[in-house]
Order: structure tokens, then sequence, then C-alpha cells
């Protein structure tokens, strides 16, 4: 059996349970062990599983943590130092969603770059001490923030970030997925439990949306208004 494991501090004990959750499925299929404990002020999963099914284990660990962080470490990073007025702060969340979409692919390629083949990793450590221009990025994109943002200037950045995108997300229970069908729960990362659907189509990167069903109310306002003709609510999916 070959271990792996991975560390945060105890306070972002959160980012290694939603590695924990989107791990269970190929954890059931491939036969590995998951566990979180707490270890004074550090949060741990171990993984353990067996060595055929090392890489690739740790290949898909990889690309989980990018994806944290390039979401949770960059919405940590721009709330401390994006400050604006103009904006409610529900409008404010979703232009953390907005600004974190807009190079999350790139963002989250970069961090992976850094992560692939580590047996044993902690977050923070990686983020503090490897990702540095990442880091110097971010900082660049804070300075071009104005300091007043309406939500007139929000619709237009969201319209710009969806211009050129090609891709399909559909909604069904409230739930997020993409053009496979597969659940998309990326909005966890950012925390808050209001707007957590429009959140969530943000960070997907679609240009279009499929609704079956009903959604919140504050959702289904703010999608029509950022997204308008692009939202289709549908009785069933076109794909």
């Amino acid at each position: 059996m070959v271990q792996i494991t991975v560390s945060e501090k105890d306070y972002k004990e959160s980012n290694l349970l939603y590695a924990q959750s989107l791990l269970a499925s190929l954890s059931a299929q491939i036969g590995f062990t998951l566990k979180c404990d707490t270890l004074g002020s550090r949060s741990i999963l171990t993984l353990n599983c067996p060595e055929y099914y090392a890489d690739a284990v740790s290949i898909e660990l990889a690309d989980i943590l990018a994806e944290i962080v390039a979401i949770n470490y960059k919405y940590d990073f721009f709330k401390k130092r994006v400050r604006v007025s103009g904006l409610s702060k529900l409008e404010y969340e979703i232009l953390m969603a907005s600004l974190i979409s807009a190079d999350l692919e790139d963002d989250k390629r970069y961090t992976l770059d850094k992560l692939r083949g580590i047996k044993e990793l902690a977050v923070d450590g990686i983020y503090n001490f490897r990702l540095q221009p990442l880091k110097r990025k971010w900082e660049e994109i804070v300075s071009y923030m104005p300091t007043c943002f309406v939500n007139s200037q929000l619709k237009d950045f969201i319209s710009f970030l969806i211009e050129n995108k090609h891709k399909t997300v559909f909604v069904e229970d409230q739930r997020v997925y993409d053009y496979n069908y597969r659940r998309l729960n990326r909005a966890k990362l950012l925390g808050g439990d209001e707007l957590i659907l429009l959140r969530e189509i943000l960070l997907s990167g679609a240009d279009q949306v499929e609704i079956k069903g009903n959604i919140p109310s504050l959702d289904e306002k703010y999608l029509k208004e950022y997204y308008g003709d692009r939202v289709y609510f549908v009785s069933s999916f076109t794909s």
C-alpha cells in the first residue's frame, strides 16, 4: 500500500473534506481508504491505496488540490484586498466569484504543475513557498480594481467573462451539472449559504444555462439580470 497525506491548517479543514468528498466515488471503485483527522493545529487527509493505483490517485488528488488553491485560496486573497464601494454584500460576493472565474483554469493549471508527484504535502506550505508568481499575478489584478464598482459595471464584467465561452451547464433540483452531467460543487470552496447556485454557475465558466424546475428567487433574479437570454427554463434537457 502507498500512503499519501495532505495537511491544512485546522480552520481550513473544509478544504480537505471537499477533497475527500470528491475522491469518495473513486475510493469505492478501486478500493483505497480515506480518513480526515486533526493533529494539533493541523487537519490531515490520509489516503492508503494499492501501489498499482497510487499514481492515478495522486494525479486525481493533485487536480482537486489545484482547484482548492485556485478557488478557496484566491477567494481569501481577494477578500482581504479588494475593497470597493457601490455594491451590496451579495453583489460583492458575486464579484468575488466572477474574479475567481476569470482565470480559474489558468490558475488551476499553474498550481497543478507544482503539485505533480508529491506524496506528502501541506497545501498552505505549497501556497506560501511555491506559488509566489501566482500571488503576484493576483496582486496585480487587485491593483486594477476600481475603488467604486456599481451593479452596472458588474453586469458588464460578467458579460465580458462569458462573451467567448461555449459551454452549457444544467440545473436540476437546485444542483448544477456540467455537459457530461457531472455534479459541480465548487461554490462550497467560497463558503456562505446565499446565491450558491449563481456562484456555482459563474465558477463553471458557462455561457448558457438550462434550468429544469424551480430555483431560489434570488438566484433567478441575478441569473436573469446577468445572463439574460442565455438562461433557459426547460421541461427536459436538450443534451
